[in-house]
């Protein structure tokens, strides 16, 4: 089984034009999706599940929108909590919070706080994130400690820079789960990425359940993962000898 599966949650606003809707019930039913793939998620044991919910790119989507997205986000959080914690789920954020609404802010910080002591599964929420913005600030934070005379650039190594990132003390994603049919991972984890297996669905994030995560998970188990290495010597091959 991954260790960590990242979704990029595509295709809400094509689900609602496609049956005559305002894209707004797209977003409104993709929360299903949502509820639906943490649930699966904590029932497989899988540790870490991160969910690309709100890129900085989306910031310039019409006005409307994104405050709608707002409010989803905050009504899901808000609605959420106890079923979280019910459920032994810990919250964690990534990326650019201070753009987000102040309501939305305080809701997410309560979140993280209440459920910070959850052991069972971690949900990282990307919101206002962006991969080469990841790895922007985490090359200013490595640039100011060479500046103080805290670190010698001699000593920089990927360690050094996964440790700046917004998902230190995370895994690098195994599996990344991108809906709706388009092959691009559009500015989502960047640096991350380097080894993590692939998997494109044509099935629109509002219809994305249970059984759709599962379909991924084979078609990853699947693989051979070779991370660089020829087949023979292949950590994947070498666990399963073990």
């Amino acid at each position: 089984m991954p260790r960590h599966i990242a979704i990029v949650m595509d295709g809400n606003g094509r689900w609602a034009q496609g049956r005559g809707l305002a894209r707004s019930e797209g977003h409104r039913r993709g929360k299903d999706s949502v509820r639906a793939v943490v649930e699966a998620v904590r029932e497989l044991g899988i540790p870490y599940l991160t969910l690309f919910a709100f890129s900085s790119e989306n910031w310039g989507r019409p006005g409307t929108e994104v405050r709608f997205l707002m409010s989803l986000l905050h009504r899901y959080l808000i609605t959420e909590v106890k079923r979280l914690m019910k459920r032994d789920i810990r919250v964690i954020a990534l990326g650019d919070l201070a753009r987000l609404p102040v309501q939305v802010r305080r809701a997410l910080q309560q979140t993280v706080e209440m459920t910070a002591q959850n052991r069972a599964t971690t949900i990282a929420l990307a919101l206002s994130y962006g991969g080469r913005q990841d790895i922007v600030t985490a090359a200013r934070r490595i640039a100011q400690a060479v500046a103080e005379g805290r670190l010698d650039p001699a000593q920089i190594d990927e360690r050094t820079v996964s440790q700046e990132l917004d998902t230190r003390g995370m895994p690098d994603p195994d599996l990344l789960i991108r809906t709706s049919g388009e092959l691009r991972i559009s500015n989502f984890f960047l640096y991350q990425l380097a080894y993590t297996e692939l998997y494109f669905t044509d099935t629109l994030w509002p219809d994305f359940r249970e059984r759709d995560l599962l379909r991924a998970i084979v078609a990853y188990q699947a693989r051979e993962r070779r991370f660089g290495t020829v087949e023979a010597d292949s950590p994947t091959r070498l666990r399963a000898a073990n």
